[in-house]
């Protein structure tokens, strides 16, 4: 509210034509049953040709009537929320203030209205032109005043929490209610977030539950964006910008058609070409720079803030993306903010350990922080090879200390119904030395840590448990080159003999003789793969260890393969998909009776230019 010896508002209104009597004379004359000044006063607010002189006048004689105002009054209350202030003058602007400051003061009951009216103007404003009941355009007005709406929105926010301190609780199921649908524009959800990002700086009471708010409709988006789908529209619209580019030069050869060209493919190359993938790099992105501007101010690392932030995210992490299944980009702020300072990396760890070994969580959630630990360690430059080495020695001594509980037991056989975390904890460890060998084998640690591996992994994968059998084949097969590689362990023969007893039985609800097998009947997925979203990549890529074709040029040689497994030197060296079809399959002489399939790794995009938005 502005101060009282403010020019302005000591200043006389201006005059305007105007139909009727004073507000305090129309709400009496309407207390005493005469509703036509009454009518006539709604209809003149509502002229959409309403000039900011009569806003002013009709604002301040609303200012002095705010006691008047009550419940029975809120027609006309929520005409006056429906003014389009915010790209109006200054004077109107500054004036409509004051009126909300002494409406939520004098009449709280009005609290939410008003609310519902600031977080409306979150996102980009909507033009429609029509010619009598025809609706000619309805697009997204991306005016020049649109930033200047959005910091008068935070103000007025800001100045309601003055009058009414327990506003931010108010404000909360509101958030919720107005979050865009994930279909809206990709505009709309990157507004959006901004805004709420915005919220949790002068709000910190909520700033979790807004985060929670954000993360979960991005997981919604994520687990509906898989990496196949998002693959195929790259390449299709890849190849839609070079058959219009060939068409064109086909038929002019001229400067300015070239310009056109290169602009489109710029646009290509800058943006995701599926809607929703761009709805998802985009919010990410948002969230990747506000994680950014939190942790660090002025260029220095902020301990304490950045403490306080990863409990938030850990919490939801915990809540909402480790029991989520396929998403593929979300899980990348815990890796982003993780590598800032190791000490949070190691703290993040340390939890997925706990989440592991812990018997009284669910076997989905033990095997799925197994997963995340073992991608972790793998992809995040940031952990040195010390800290990977007491993981992996974490992560041995647990494996052995699960076959010696099982040895006697009556489920000492393979069988992922019993043995999920298991599986999931021995596939993590091949998959962090497939990753990890040649700092753990090559360095100043080979000559400690090869006896280690030697005695330690014979045991793991001749045992009766047999993880060789279960785990993903890429996983196995390269775990198996290296192992061979380096005199470790020598798989081919378990490998040879699980082929052999893995004969696929199909029985087709569509007829044919077409023979496929399930390949992973782990319900396992690495979820640091890498990302392919094209701004996110930007924050992830200088953080990030991607798969080295050198290693996979090192595995070649006389190796026998799992069967389905598909070799690839690119990163990720896991692409390739168990084949599906419509039929059921068994598998013989013992079948599992759950294989999910887990979800395609892809090739790695190469980083792309992206005008950052400061936040």
């Amino acid at each position: 509210m502005m101060p009282e010896n403010n020019e302005f508002l000591n200043s006389p209104p201006r005059k305007s034509v105007r139909f009727g009597g004073k507000v305090t004379e129309v709400l009496s004359k309407y207390s005493q049953g005469n509703k036509d000044d009454f009518e006539l006063l709604k209809h003149q607010l509502s002229d959409p040709d309403i000039k900011d002189g009569q806003i002013i006048n009709w604002l301040r004689e609303f200012r002095i009537s705010v006691t008047y105002l009550t419940i029975d009054y809120e027609q006309l209350v929520n005409i006056v929320l429906k003014l389009p202030w915010l790209n109006r003058s200054k004077e109107v602007v500054e004036e409509y203030l004051a009126f909300l400051g002494n409406l939520v003061s004098a009449q709280t009951v009005y609290l939410r209205p008003c609310l519902h009216m600031i977080v409306s103007n979150f996102v980009p404003a909507r033009v429609v032109i029509s010619e009598g009941d025809v609706h000619i355009s309805d697009s997204e007005d991306e005016d020049d005043d649109m930033v200047a709406r959005f910091n008068t929105c935070h103000r007025t926010l800001q100045m309601i929490a003055q009058y009414v301190p327990s506003a931010p609780r108010f404000l909360m199921p509101i958030l919720v209610d107005k979050f865009p649908y994930i279909k809206k524009s990709p505009r709309v959800m990157e507004c959006y977030v901004h805004n709420l990002l915005r919220i949790t700086v002068y709000f910190p009471v909520i700033r979790l539950e807004i985060l929670e708010l954000i993360i979960e409709k991005l997981l919604k988006i994520d687990v509906n964006a898989s990496r196949h789908d998002i693959e195929d529209a790259e390449e299709n619209a890849w190849a839609a910008t070079k058959d219009i580019g060939a068409a064109e030069e086909a038929l002019f050869n001229m400067d300015e058609d070239e310009d056109l060209q290169q602009k489109s493919a710029n646009i290509v190359r800058e943006t995701m070409a599926l809607p929703a993938a761009e709805s998802l790099d985009l919010g990410l992105s948002v969230l990747f720079l506000y994680i950014k501007d939190i942790c660090f101010q002025n260029g220095s690392f902020q301990l304490n803030k950045a403490k306080d932030l990863y409990k938030d995210l850990l919490a939801i992490f915990d809540k909402l993306i480790l029991p989520t299944h396929a998403s593929c980009h979300v899980q990348f702020i815990i890796f982003y903010i993780c590598s800032f300072k190791l000490g949070l990396a190691e703290a993040f760890l340390e939890h997925l350990w706990k989440k592991l070994q812990n018997p009284n969580n669910a076997p989905i959630i033990r095997q799925t922080a197994a997963s995340y630990m073992g991608s972790f360690l793998a992809r995040a430059k940031s952990i040195p090879v010390v800290t990977v080495k007491a993981c992996l020695d974490l992560l041995v001594n647990w494996i052995h200390g699960y076959i010696d509980n099982q040895d006697a037991g009556s489920r000492a056989f393979c069988d992922i119904t019993f043995h999920g975390p298991f599986y999931a904890a021995c596939q993590s460890v091949f998959y962090i030395l497939i990753f990890r060998h040649k700092q753990l084998l090559e360095g100043n640690l080979r000559k400690g840590l090869c006896p280690f591996i030697t005695s330690e992994f014979e045991r793991i994968v001749m045992c009766q448990l047999n993880p060789l059998k279960i785990c993903l084949p890429s996983v196995v097969n390269f775990f198996a080159a290296i192992t061979r590689k380096y005199q470790l362990v020598f798989c081919y023969t378990i490998i040879e003999r699980n082929n052999r007893q893995m004969i696929p039985i199909v029985r087709s609800s569509s007829g044919g003789e077409t023979v496929q097998m399930c390949t992973n009947p782990l319900d396992s997925f690495f979820p640091f793969d890498p990302c392919i979203l094209k701004r996110c990549k930007i924050h992830i890529d200088p953080i990030y260890q991607p798969w080295e074709e050198s290693n996979a040029e090192e595995m070649k040689g006389p190796q026998k393969p799992v069967k389905g497994a598909t070799p690839d030197d690119e990163d990720d060296f896991l692409k390739g998909e168990t084949p599906q079809n419509d039929g059921s399959v068994e598998m013989a002489p013992g079948s599992f009776d759950l294989f999910l399939k887990s979800p395609a790794s892809s090739v790695g995009s190469p980083p792309y230019k992206f005008l950052q938005r400061p936040f």
